[in-house]
């Protein structure tokens, strides 16, 4: 396997028989971790909720009951799959990809299904999405400069999103509708102004990163040969 010295393997320097397949085996151990799994999780559970959620016209108690406890699952896992990975060093390239996807994809499949059946404004909607996938969008423009860390506001952000989207996903009444409503607001505003506050980190990330890379140039220029 590779790094493991000449001498754990015998002490002849040549690669252990089936040394490959056991490279492939660590690997897909690797993949099939806990964290992995409880992503993929998350994102089987996507359509499943979108189906829930639609049956009956979308506006049976029953099926958005379940529909809830789809979402509800899908919200828990995607607490524990990120600790779990980082406190068990169990990440992944396809954690790193699968996991803000899964993340992105229930909370937008929710936001379009509740606008569609009339439940939430279309405009909110937009505004969320248009966020997610502008900060989205931004990391990667600043990627090589650097990475914005997720932030308190963020995480603020994301369980407002997610409190607000479970309940309008119930078929609730009185005071309680009313309440989803405030919540929801709450998490509009916290959507913008976290959205704002990451697009100033990026503008100063890249900014240094730019001043960096001139100041190593110049460096290098002076520098005798």
């Amino acid at each position: 396997m590779t790094g493991v010295p000449a001498s754990a393997a015998g002490g002849t320097g040549r690669p252990a028989p089936g040394g490959k397949l056991g490279a492939a085996a660590v690997n897909q151990a690797s993949l099939w971790n806990i964290a992995n799994i409880l992503t993929m999780m998350r994102l089987v559970l996507v359509p499943a909720f979108v189906v829930l959620l639609l049956m009956d016209g979308g506006y049976d108690p029953v099926w958005r009951a379940w529909a809830w406890a789809a979402f509800a699952v899908a919200m828990i896992t995607d607490i524990f799959d990120g600790h779990l990975a980082r406190a068990y060093n169990l990440v992944t390239d396809f954690g790193k990809i699968a996991d803000p996807i899964a993340d992105k994809a229930i909370m937008a499949a929710g936001l379009i299904c509740l606008s569609a059946l009339g439940d939430l404004p279309w405009w909110v909607t937009g505004v969320i999405l248009f966020r997610e996938l502008g900060i989205t969008l931004m990391r990667f423009w600043v990627i090589r400069h650097g990475v914005i860390p997720a932030s308190r506001g963020g995480k603020m952000k994301t369980l407002a999103q997610g409190t607000a989207v479970g309940m309008y996903v119930l078929a609730l009444t009185g005071p309680l509708a009313t309440l989803r409503w405030w919540v929801m607001a709450v998490a509009v505003v916290l959507t913008v102004v976290t959205g704002l506050d990451y697009v100033r980190q990026a503008v100063v990330l890249r900014r240094r990163g730019l001043a960096a890379e001139r100041r190593a140039a110049r460096d290098a220029a002076e520098s005798p040969r």
